[in-house]
Order: structure tokens, then sequence, then C-alpha cells
């Protein structure tokens, strides 16, 4: 078992591409741990997905050995999180598991939001924050001013940040030095009854759960029977191991050490995240803080485009649902979709990646509905609903008031974007906290309403500020404002999957632009259809499709115009009758477009 005083635990916190995946690879080559033959970019990100993007979407740990510069051998446990805010949970649970972080800050880019989100959760939790400068080989890097902003905007000593280039790898042994001799070793007794933090579980199809642990005090080995605390199951040992990235077993893990265990278990419901696992026969008193559990932001609902594949998107669900515990599903119905799931996700990333992963892994044609947030509808009679889908909102007269999610966004944004950013705000109901310069960038802090963000904020701020801008945000908690539910009437029938929550101010325009859109979307029938948008029993907006014209008169050859005018009166009978009996089918891929909301033509 390793020396505790020669272990130390750190992970890699950065803005979303700052080069913490590349970084990563160059520290497990230095250290040996993959040959050249087996070394790839971006080695820990294994899923498809990831690689094509570029991003890291789940947390990935490895253990290194590295030989210092005094001779000594150091055992290195690094995690590397994600970048982007949908996956913030990811990176609360490795900083809990650590003691230190390598800041990655771009030396051409300086600090972005989601810098400045993850570090100071990182200062949170007590670690020591080494500042790594990457890509000091790019002609636009100025390590200078990237100093001085470090300094500036999170109020860190940046005089000894490292300059690298995780791609050239310079600097690179100067890293692995710092984090040698800055880093604490943790803190543990062996002889402790046995204390191990659960940080990450998920499903292989060959040993069932592999549960990703930290062990605090105590020591676990294979044939040991532990227990689950929050679940208080108890299951017996069969592997232990840790990530070189490949799989390596061991005898046992000590304090300190982050390795992973098998235990025969089935499900991943079992293995709670942030739960603390103790010996089953001399359990430890205390569990150990854990986590705030994983709240949704975001909902909508997911059908299959055939109804016939309902069965396979319900296991498909369920085998997504093994290997990512934020992602959550109930079954669902709907009169224009058919049987489908309300689903719960992080952020609009998060749902896009969930959905990209059902069409390529499991091939399923899927139809998504408008995404909504989850309103808290406070009745007349003094009870309180939870609201995730506007097709379910009861009846106004028993509503007393409404209340939705507000969200505290900083956005970092260069100064000539600042003029268009604040009026994105404002057109969003935002309201503006304070606005400060971090050298030649402002940073900007304002209250946003979530269900403004959730649509396209994110799109549209990347587009005004032409990819400039960065953004992060915290949830702020509930405030009480002027809601309403707007249906969508086809053919005076209202099409359920396409109802939104709406704030009063901003119901008109945006019933005017989901009518003309649906209007160019519906194929032409033989008779007139409406598409109104309303309010109650109010319209607010309406567009008319016309009708498909068939010529009764052709055979009219000349005559009287008595004859023509008889047949077009009976043609404009027949069509009134087909309109009252005529049913509208809209088109799967109408929904998808109509939905894909932005307020420019």
């Amino acid at each position: 078992m390793t020396d505790i005083t020669h272990i130390r635990n750190f992970s890699i916190i950065a803005h979303i591409d700052h080069g913490k995946s590349t970084l990563a690879d160059r520290l497990i080559q230095e250290c040996g741990a993959l040959s050249d033959r087996e070394m790839k970019e971006q080695v820990l990100d294994s899923m498809e997905i990831e690689r094509e993007r570029g991003i890291t979407i789940k947390a990935q740990t490895v253990r290194l050995e590295y030989k210092a510069r005094n001779g000594e051998t150091y055992i290195l446990n690094l995690m590397d999180t994600p970048g982007h805010v949908d996956f913030a949970y990811e990176v609360s649970r490795c900083l809990y598991a650590c003691e230190g972080s390598l800041l990655v800050v771009d030396a051409s880019q300086g600090v972005e939001a989601q810098t400045l989100a993850n570090v100071y959760q990182a200062i949170e939790q007590d670690h020591e924050i080494i500042s790594v400068l990457n890509k000091i080989d790019l002609p636009a890097a100025e390590p200078e001013r990237v100093r001085a902003q470090i300094e500036d905007v999170i109020g860190l000593d940046a005089s000894d940040a490292i300059p690298t280039s995780a791609k050239t790898g310079e600097g690179i042994i100067d890293a692995l030095e710092t984090l040698v001799t800055k880093l604490p070793a943790p803190q543990g007794d062996i002889n402790a009854p046995l204390k191990a933090l659960l940080v990450d579980s998920w499903y292989d199809a060959y040993l069932g759960v592999m549960i990703l642990v930290r062990v605090m005090d105590g020591v676990i080995k294979k044939g040991q029977r532990i227990k689950m605390m929050a679940h208080g199951t108890e299951h017996l040992v069969d592997r232990v191991g840790v990530f070189t990235p490949k799989g390596v077993m061991v005898d046992q893990l000590g304090p300190g050490e982050v390795g992973f265990i098998t235990a025969a278990i089935k499900e991943v419901a079992d293995t709670a995240v942030g739960d603390t696992i103790t010996d089953a026969r001399t359990p430890t008193a205390e569990p150990l803080p854990g986590f705030k559990p994983v709240q949704s932001v975001v909902f909508c609902g997911l059908f299959p485009a055939d109804s016939g594949d309902f069965e396979r998107l319900r296991e498909s669900l369920h085998k997504l649902k093994l290997n990512d515990a934020s992602f959550e599903f109930e079954a669902e119905s709907s009169a224009a979709l058919g049987f489908g799931f309300r689903c719960g996700f992080l952020g609009m990333l998060h749902l896009e990646i969930i959905q990209e992963r059902l069409i390529r892994e499991f091939d399923l044609d899927i139809i998504t509905t408008s995404p909504s947030v989850i309103y808290k509808l406070h009745m007349t009679d003094g009870s309180l609903m939870e609201l995730h889908n506007p097709a379910d909102m009861p009846d106004v007269v028993k509503v007393d008031h409404i209340e939705e999610p507000w969200i505290r966004a900083t956005i970092l944004v260069p100064d000539e974007h600042l003029g268009a950013v604040l009026k994105l705000c404002e057109d969003k109901r935002g309201e503006q906290v304070e606005l400060t310069y971090a050298g030649s960038r402002a940073m900007l802090i304002y209250l946003l309403p979530l269900n403004e963000v959730v649509y396209d904020f994110y799109d549209r701020l990347k587009s005004v500020s032409r990819g400039y801008a960065s953004f992060d945000y915290q949830m702020e908690g509930y405030r009480t404002s002027d809601l309403v539910k707007m249906s969508i009437l086809v053919n005076a029938e209202p099409v359920d999957a396409l109802s939104i929550m709406v704030h009063r101010s901003m119901a008109e325009p945006r019933g005017r632009l989901l009518c003309e859109r649906l209007k160019d979307l519906i194929p032409r029938q033989l008779f007139k259809i409406p598409i109104q948008a309303a309010i109650g029993g109010k319209v607010i907006a309406r567009e008319t499709i016309s009708a498909m014209r068939k010529d009764v008169t052709a055979k009219c050859y000349g005559g009287d115009i008595t004859r023509k005018r008889k047949l077009l009166e009976k043609q404009k009978a027949g069509k009134k009758k087909m309109r009252t009996y005529g049913k509208v089918d809209i088109p799967h891929d109408a929904f998808i477009a109509a939905l894909r909301m932005d307020d420019k033509k």
C-alpha cells in the first residue's frame, strides 16, 4: 500500500476548450502510464460524442506514478472534469474527492465565465489551487495580461503561474513538480473503520455496476462485506482496482486513494452518488456529508415518431440512466403524439446529448416537445403544485399566483459587443445586478428568468457577440410572475404538445410567430384550416391555411353563368361539411421546426 504522504489527489478545472483533456494527455504520457502506441488524443474522453464534439461530458479519473526530481515516487490521482455549465454537477463531485486543483487558463483568451464558476467551487472546498497558463505556443498568447487578469478577476496570486503548452509538452514537468511540492497530501487513518465516498457509478455489461470510490479512512479490500449507508444495503466486494487509465486490479485501497470496486450490484439505482461506503461488521459512526442531490432544470417530452417504438424507447432510456445519474424520466401521454416520456435535464446541452445518443446508439427516431422548466403554482385553497408540463395547467380560477425559477447569470464579453448583450438580456426580462470591467472585457451579472434562457439564449448570446461572450449561471430561487398558458389550436382542436407557458407581455408576439411558423409547416388540405394561439378563451393570434381548389367548372364550356355558380355553391357546401369533420394530421417534423423558437424572422 502507498504511503499516504506520497499521494496527491487533484482535478483539472477550466472553461470549455481551454485544453483540460489535452493537458491530461500530456501528464499521462509524461508519467509513462501509456505507451506511445496506446496513446491517442483526448484519451480520457471515451464516448464517441465527446471525441466528435471535442467536449468532456463525464469526469474521468486516472492514477499516475511520477518519479520526482528529489528521487521520491509519488502517486497522482488525476480527475479530468467537464467545462460546460450543464455538467457542473460532475465537477462538484470531483472537487470533493480531491485536495487540490490545476486551474487551466488559455493564455490567449484569458479568464472566462466558467473558469470563475469552477474556481469558486474549488475555493469553497478549501483546495490548494495551482494556476497553469496553457497554449503559450500560440502567436496570440499574452501570458502577462492573463496573469494580471487572474489576480484582478479571481483574486489568486498568479505570479508563479506555470506557462505550459499541452500541445507541444512544454512546461509539463514544471507542472508535475509543482503538484508534488505545493499540493497537500490527503489526511486519513488506516486503523479507523472504513469510510469511503462514492464519487460515481456506471454500468458495465460484464461486471455489473462499477463504483468509483475515494477512501477517507480505513481499508477496502476484496472479499470484504460493505454497507451503503444511504440505502442500508450490504454487498460483498469481488474486485478492487485502479485506472491507469486501463483497469488494473489491486489487493486493497487505503486512505487517500481513489479507485474502483465491483460487488455484483445489478442496478445503478442502488448506488447513490455521494453515499458513504463503510464496513458492514464495524461501521463508521458518521456518514460523510455527500453532495447536494442533482436538480433537473429543463423538462421536455420525448416521443417515438413511430408509436410501435415505445418499448424500445423505454429500454433505451433505462440504459442511458445506468450511466447518467443526473437524467430522469417518467411515462406520459399526449393526444397529438401518443405515448412517450417526460424527461428532466440539467440544461439544453444535456438535452441535446441525450437526444443525439438515442438517435445514434439506439437507432430511434424521436420527437421532442417544447422544453419547459418547473413552475410552482400556489392554489386558492392554499396548496402548492409543481407544474412540469404546460399541458397539465389546471383551471386559472383555482390558481392564486404562479412562481417561476430565476437564475444569476455571469457573462464576460468584450467591450464592443456589450450593447448587444445588454439589449438581449433586457429582451429576456433580465435585471442587471452589476457591471464591472476586467481589462478590456466587461463582466455582467444579471438576474434572468430561466424559461427565457432555456429556449435559445445561449445561441443568441453567441451570435450577438460573434462567439466572444462566455456564460455561466447558478439557480437563484423562485419569484412570482405574470405567466399564462398559451394554447395552439389547429382547426379548433388544441394541440397539447405545442402549448407553452409565457409571460403575458410576450404572449402576443410569440403566439403570432408560432402561428406563422405552423402556417408554412402544415400541408394544405381541401378545406380552410385556421391556426390560432389562445390564452384561455381569448384568441390572441391567427393565421389561415387556404384550401386546395379543384376546378369543378372545367366541364362547363360557355353556357349560362348560373350553371357555374350552382357547381361552385355545391363545392362550397361540401368544403364546409368537410371542415366540420375533417381531421388535420400535423407532420412530425412540423413539431420540431415550430418549437425552434427564435425571435428573428
